[in-house]
């Protein structure tokens, strides 16, 4: 272990600073155990500073019972001891704990970045089931029978699944849908699980009070110029809330050479579908909220209730993760049925289909639950001009557009300018958010369109 890396690495997720050893130890302790597992260095300040701690023959073994003692589920903590600067400091290391949460007193803790949260209620069920690999939609649905299915959806079910190559029913199958169910644990004791009641429930039925998608058509901010609440099973849900936003959304025809124009629409069908499927998939079903997708003049918004699953983050969106499924009854069906490509992939598929759109990938934000927000185009030359741009940075944003990156030297040439003058004007870019700067100064330097969009909000990579 490097302690002089890790002082100067700083607190993290899996690293905190104590001066001294006390409850808030054991509390960092639970929280770890709760999280990532992680590592306490004791004697060192929250600046970063080693202010060493006095370590005698029992210090050790008192610390470890005390943290052993204190928690729930009792922890068991590996503690070395080193020196800097002819100053003691101890290393607690936590590992995480396989059956969560961990509690000190009654309270369960979790690591956010550099700081402890309390959990509350709702998020405690969460992990235990996330823990033991159960989910809430795997649970049988209270006071519910089989008489609220339709068989002949999940017969459709099968055939999907078993064409698409996702899962290997055999026809026989077919003819004892509830057999079915019962081998995926979609029915338990002979009574539907919420996920399947989400799923294929018969017609017209709300199954659950607040899984439904309302729809609202804005003119501003206050005035509704249309609304809808979906209700019927999931895969009813989907298709009907794409066909509100095509209703209320502009599309246009573009001649593209071939035997049929291409639609053109406000914001990339697939995009807008991938955040509904995304919502409906992963939304948290015991939080009394609709799923919402609002379409203003400007911007379209689909929103779903709960955050993202525990232990996943905004950082975590964007980089090769370990899936976590909050609904693991409704994400398999939804992904035998090819509705779900991949699990984890939807947010790089709906910055890919904006982007072949042309158009700046969408907002990804934890607001009261999560939200996707799509809005329309904004760098285009009327825009651009009404920044204050001159004309070669006009068209050097809408080379960007097209070809994605843009160096010094392609600047040059496309504007037949100085190098002196395109530095001063990507310089010019780069202040204004416009264009994000690649590479330090130098041959290797590219330029790139920003994740500000009109509004200033800041589009997630």
């Amino acid at each position: 272990m490097n302690l002089q890396e890790l002082i100067k690495s700083g607190e993290s997720e899996t690293l905190e600073f104590k001066e001294k050893f006390d409850d808030r130890t054991v509390e960092s302790a639970v929280a770890f155990a709760n999280t990532k597992g992680g590592l306490i260095l004791i004697g060192v300040s929250d600046k970063g500073v080693v202010t060493g701690v006095d370590i005698g023959k029992e210090t050790l073994a008192k610390w470890g019972n005390l943290i052993s003692g204190k928690t729930e589920p009792g922890l068991i903590p590996e503690i070395e001891v080193f020196e800097r600067e002819g100053k003691q400091v101890a290393a607690v290391r936590i590992m995480e704990y396989p059956i969560k949460p961990v509690s000190i007193r009654g309270r369960c803790f979790r690591r956010v970045n550099n700081s402890n949260r309390g959990m509350n209620a709702q998020e405690i069920a969460e992990m235990h089931l996330q823990s033991t690999g159960m989910s809430w939609d795997r649970f049988p649905a209270a006071g519910e029978t089989l008489e609220a299915l339709d068989l002949e959806k999940v017969r459709s079910y099968i055939r999907k699944a078993r064409d698409f190559g996702r899962k290997g029913f055999r026809e026989e199958e077919e003819r004892n849908p509830v057999q079915v169910l019962e081998k995926m644990k979609l029915v338990v004791e002979g009574k539907p699980t919420w996920a399947a009641g989400l799923l294929f429930c018969k017609d017209g039925r709300r199954f659950l009070s607040q899984a439904v998608i309302h729809c609202g058509r804005f003119k501003n901010r206050t005035l509704v110029i249309d609304d809808r609440l979906i209700e019927g099973s999931l895969f009813e849900q989907i298709e009907e809330a794409m066909d509100f936003v095509r209703k209320n959304t502009n599309v246009k025809f573009v001649m593209t050479g071939k035997p049929e124009r291409e639609e053109v629409w406000d914001y990339p069908l697939e995009a807008v579908r991938e955040a509904v499927i995304n919502a409906v998939c992963h939304r948290d079903y015991t939080v009394m909220s609709h799923i919402e997708i609002r379409i203003y003049d400007d911007e379209l918004i689909v929103w779903s209730p709960g955050g993202l699953p525990l232990g996943l983050t905004m950082e975590d969106l964007f980089k090769p993760h370990a899936s976590k499924l909050r609904n693991k009854g409704i994400a398999e069906v939804l992904f035998d049925a090819k509705i779900v490509e991949q699990w984890g992939s939807g947010i790089e598929k709906m910055q890919n289909y904006c982007k072949e759109a042309g158009i700046q990938g969408p907002v990804f934000e934890e607001y009261q639950g999560f939200r996707v927000i799509f809005r329309k185009e904004s760098f285009n030359e009327e825009y651009l001009r009404g920044l204050g741009l001159n004309d070669r940075q006009i068209k050097a944003v809408l080379y960007v557009k097209e070809k994605g990156k843009i160096s010094n030297k392609e600047y040059q040439e496309i504007c037949d300018t100085s190098n002196r003058t395109a530095s001063r004007d990507l310089a010019n870019l780069v202040d204004t958010n416009i264009f994000t700067q690649i590479g330090t100064t130098g041959k290797g330097t590219e330029y790139s369109l920003t994740g500000k969009d009109a509004k200033g909000a800041t589009n997630t990579p």
